[in-house]
């Protein structure tokens, strides 16, 4: 069974670094500055921040051993109305 000590999970007489104390911290800054995120769950040994701002998203993914993973994507053509752009989403698939 697991026992929580001071930020730490010991589990099978192992330390373990608690990765969500740096989630929650993180979360709580996005929420204080007004800024609309998701989570997700897309990998066993993480738990991703899906979060859109004007012209960017990011993909900040905290890892089972406390890493953290990002990726930042940022838009390239601004807004686009020709409807046929989206077969581009189905083109490399």
């Amino acid at each position: 069974m697991p026992i929580h000590v001071t930020g730490v999970l010991v589990v099978d007489d192992q330390a373990v670094v608690e990765p969500y104390e740096g989630v929650l911290r993180f979360l709580n800054r996005l929420d204080a500055a007004g800024v609309s995120y998701s989570l997700a769950h897309n990998r066993p040994e993480s738990i991703m921040v899906d979060i859109a701002l004007p012209g960017w998203r990011w993909e900040v993914e905290f890892m089972h051993d406390g890493t953290v993973e990002i990726e930042r994507y940022r838009s390239v053509a601004g807004v686009e109305t020709d409807e046929t752009v989206l077969e581009e989403i189905f083109r490399d698939l």
